[in-house]
């Protein structure tokens, strides 16, 4: 018997700590969208991570995207000829890349190059006082160090996933014309056909969604890391890890509300 109420004990204590985490989380997020839109702001922060996040992750979205639109197309072409259906390969492509693929991979890889560097950089000044030492000086720590990460997430991520769009989509055009043989216009006038509005907004909403869950995700777990070397180490995995996650999941309900 006291097993059994041992048992449930550590499954209510769970259940209570994960409520108890998501409230914190949701409280700082609260309080990160609202330093976000009122004054004092600072520009030349705001400035420095829009090139961070948006310029110097843009040779690693390139390169996802590339690939993977090279990849899809030989996939596609490889399972839609056992059906004589290589004709829809193009289709398959552009719809793939806007609507998933480069929003999703997009975000991945953010989170893992922005993510982890936000998560570290602020932790290690949790861990040297420095966030100490900005109240002191008068300045809100959330003004200074997460409004800018969070815009410049939110703004740039979607900029990125449609440059991603457009490096897929012609990866996947390389290889349809130059590996599979098929006639670049008919391989151009079939993208153009299947793609519509509403696959590109979705795609390029998704990306705003993910570029905020990224940077919360960073700024939350650096700013409440524990002390020392290791408290670092576990903030910037933690940030990783839980954004990846939860890109996942916000990936799957976005969809379901565009796409239902």
């Amino acid at each position: 018997m006291t097993l059994i109420l041992n048992f449930f004990a550590h499954i209510g204590g769970s259940v209570f700590a994960f409520l108890a985490a998501t409230g914190r989380l949701a409280s700082f997020a609260g309080r990160s969208v609202m330093h976000c839109f009122t004054p004092p702001f600072f520009p030349s922060q705001l400035l420095r991570q829009l090139i961070d996040i948006g310029y110097y992750s843009l040779p690693v979205v390139g390169m996802t995207t590339l690939f993977t639109g090279m990849v899809l197309a030989l996939q596609s072409h490889t399972g839609f000829s056992r059906f004589n259906a290589e004709g829809a390969v193009a289709g398959v492509v552009v719809l793939s890349i806007t609507r998933e693929l480069a929003p999703v991979l997009a975000g991945l890889m953010v989170s893992g190059r922005v993510g982890a560097a936000i998560a570290a950089e602020i932790a290690t000044m949790r861990v040297t006082e420095q966030i100490d030492a900005l109240r002191t000086l008068s300045v809100n720590p959330f003004k200074y160090l997460i409004a800018p990460r969070v815009i410049a997430a939110t703004l740039m991520l979607p900029i990125l996933v449609f440059v991603g769009d457009i490096i897929g989509i012609f990866g996947g055009y390389l290889v349809g014309v130059y590996s599979l043989g098929f006639s670049p216009t008919n391989f151009l006038s079939q993208t153009w056909d299947m793609l519509e509005y509403m696959d590109v907004v979705s795609g390029l909403m998704k990306a705003g969604v993910f570029g905020f869950i990224v940077a919360i995700m960073g700024c939350y777990h650096g700013f409440n890391s524990a002390r020392g070397a290791q408290g670092v180490g576990a903030a910037t995995t933690n940030a990783v890890v839980s954004s990846s996650i939860l890109i996942l999941i916000f990936n799957y309900l976005l969809t379901q509300i565009f796409f239902s």
